[in-house]
């Protein structure tokens, strides 16, 4: 891991950002203090529309009924969206 200045950064940004890009961590001193470190963040790609289609198919099941219930049973209330309760209240 490298270590540099502020300065040192900011009169050399693009070479330590080609740097950062290239996968090296900088951490940036300042007052004899670290302030920051750079790191390369993970790249992901795009998925195409058959791996999305993949994964939505391994999401879990939801029963929406019970997701009622429970959300009722926590709330204490039976006032649902698009039942006219909330549209009362305005």
């Amino acid at each position: 891991m490298k270590a540099i200045t502020h300065r040192e950064f900011r009169d050399n940004f693009a070479t330590v950002m080609d740097a950062v890009e290239a996968g090296e961590v900088v951490r940036v001193i300042r007052n004899g203090v670290e302030v920051a470190e750079l790191r390369p963040v993970g790249r992901r790609g795009r998925l195409t529309a058959a791996e999305l289609v993949e994964r939505h198919r391994k999401l879990p099941r939801v029963d929406h009924a019970r997701m009622q219930r429970e959300a009722d049973e926590f709330s204490g209330t039976g006032d649902h969206i698009g039942d006219g309760a909330r549209e009362s209240r305005r």
